[in-house]
C-alpha cells in the first residue's frame, strides 16, 4: 500500500512543479527600494507637473467664480430697474406722509385713549418703515453690483494670471520631460554599441579560408535582441492630449486582464512623473501577467513587500518608483538593479511587451 502513496507524492510534486514553471517571472525583490530620491530633473519634472495641476485647478475655481459673478450682476442689472420704480413710489409716499401726517398734539387731541395713540403712532412708523425699506433696497442693489463688477474685473486678471502661470508650467514640464527622453534615447543607444562592440570581441577569430568555407556551405544567421522602440511620447502636447493619447493605447494593451481599464491612471502617472508610459504596465506583464498572479494585494510588479488598497493607488506609487530610481525607461542597468537574479531574462521580457503598447 506504500507503493500508491509515494507515486501519488511524486506526480504531486511534478504537477506542483510545472504549475510554477507556467507562471510569470517574479522578481520577489523585498530589497527593491520602493521610496528612492530624486535627482535634480526629476524634482523639476515633478514640480512642473504639480504647479500645472494647481494652476488649472486655480483657474478652474477662478472660472466658476467667474460665472456666478457675471450671473448675480446679470440679475442684479435685471431687478435694479423694477426696485428704481419701487424706490421712486415709496420715496413720493413718504413725502406725502410726512406732509399728511398729523402734528403730535393732533395726534393726542384725536386719539380716544393711550391704546389708540399708540396704534395710531405704529400705524404711522410701518408706513414710513416700509418706505424707507425700498429705498433701501435700491441702495443696498446697487452697492452690490458696484461691487460685483470690481470683483469681476478682479477675477478676470486673476483667471489671466492662472492661464499665463499654467502655460509657464506647461512649458516646464515640457522642457523637462523632453530632456529626460532625450537622455534616455542616448542612454539607449550607448548600450546598444557596448552591447555590440562586447558581442563583436567575444567571437571566436576563424581564419578567413575557414570562414569562406564556411559561408559557402551555409548561410550566415545573426540573431539579435530585440532593440528598444522609442515609446514616441509627445511631451510638446498639453496634459490631457497626452493622457487621452496613451489611456486608449495601455486599455488596449490591458484588455481582458485584471488591470483592465487602468489606462487612464497609468498614462496619468506617466504624465506626472515624466516616465515612459509603456514600462509600469509591460513590467506588470513580466512580473504577474498582468495583475493575474501577484504575491500581495494589488501589487504587480514584484515590488518589494508592497501591498495597497486599490490599482490606483500601486500604479502610481510603481511609477514614481521607477522615475526616481530607475530613469525614465527600461535599459540594462535598471534591469540589473529591478531584478539581479535573472536580469536579461527579466529586460527581454520587459522590453518585448514595451513594443507592442
Amino acid at each position: 500500500m506504500a507503493q500508491p502513496s509515494r507515486f501519488k507524492f511524486v506526480i504531486g510534486i511534478f504537477v506542483a512543479t510545472f504549475a510554477l514553471s507556467a507562471l510569470p517571472f517574479v522578481a520577489f525583490a523585498e530589497d527593491i527600494d520602493t521610496d528612492p530620491q530624486p535627482d535634480a530633473l526629476q524634482l523639476e519634472v515633478e514640480r512642473s507637473a504639480e504647479a500645472y495641476q494647481s494652476a488649472i485647478e486655480n483657474m478652474a475655481k477662478i472660472e466658476d467664480a467667474l460665472a456666478e459673478n457675471e450671473a448675480r450682476i446679470a440679475e442684479l442689472q435685471k431687478l435694479i430697474p423694477e426696485q428704481q420704480r419701487k424706490s421712486n413710489e415709496a420715496a413720493v409716499a413718504l413725502y406725502k406722509s410726512q406732509i399728511d401726517s398729523a402734528g403730535l398734539l393732533d395726534l393726542l387731541l384725536g386719539s380716544a385713549n393711550v391704546e389708540d395713540l399708540f396704534f395710531r403712532v405704529d400705524a404711522i412708523n410701518r408706513v414710513t418703515l416700509a418706505h424707507e425699506t425700498e429705498l433701501s433696497r435700491l441702495v443696498e442693489m446697487q452697492n452690490e453690483l458696484a461691487a460685483s463688477t470690481e470683483k469681476l474685473e478682479a477675477d478676470r486678471a486673476a483667471a489671466e494670471e492662472s492661464v499665463n502661470a499654467a502655460d509657464r508650467a506647461l512649458t516646464a514640464a515640457q522642457a523637462a520631460r523632453l530632456e529626460a527622453q532625450r537622455r534616455a534615447e542616448e542612454e539607449a543607444q550607448r548600450q546598444a554599441e557596448a552591447a555590440a562592440a562586447a558581442a563583436a570581441a567575444q567571437a571566436p577569430a576563424q581564419p578567413e579560408e575557414a570562414e569562406s568555407e564556411l559561408e559557402s556551405e551555409t548561410p550566415a544567421e545573426t540573431v539579435e535582441a530585440e532593440a528598444v522602440v522609442s515609446d514616441g511620447a509627445d511631451w510638446t502636447s498639453d496634459q490631457e492630449s497626452f493622457i487621452a493619447e496613451w489611456t486608449w493605447r495601455i486599455d488596449a494593451y490591458l484588455a481582458g486582464s485584471p488591470l483592465a481599464g487602468q489606462g487612464r491612471t497609468f498614462a496619468e502617472a506617466a504624465w506626472n512623473y515624466g516616465v515612459d508610459p509603456r514600462w509600469s504596465p509591460a513590467i506588470s506583464y513580466t512580473e504577474s501577467s498582468k495583475g493575474a498572479a501577484c504575491y500581495m494585494p494589488h501589487n504587480a510588479w514584484g515590488w518589494g513587500g508592497c501591498e495597497w488598497d486599490s490599482w490606483e493607488e500601486a500604479i502610481n506609487d510603481h511609477v514614481r518608483g521607477l522615475a526616481r530610481g530607475y530613469g525614465y525607461t527600461i535599459s540594462m542597468e535598471a534591469a540589473l538593479k529591478y531584478c539581479p537574479p535573472n536580469a536579461q531574462h527579466w529586460y527581454d521580457t520587459t522590453l518585448a511587451q514595451m513594443n507592442l503598447i
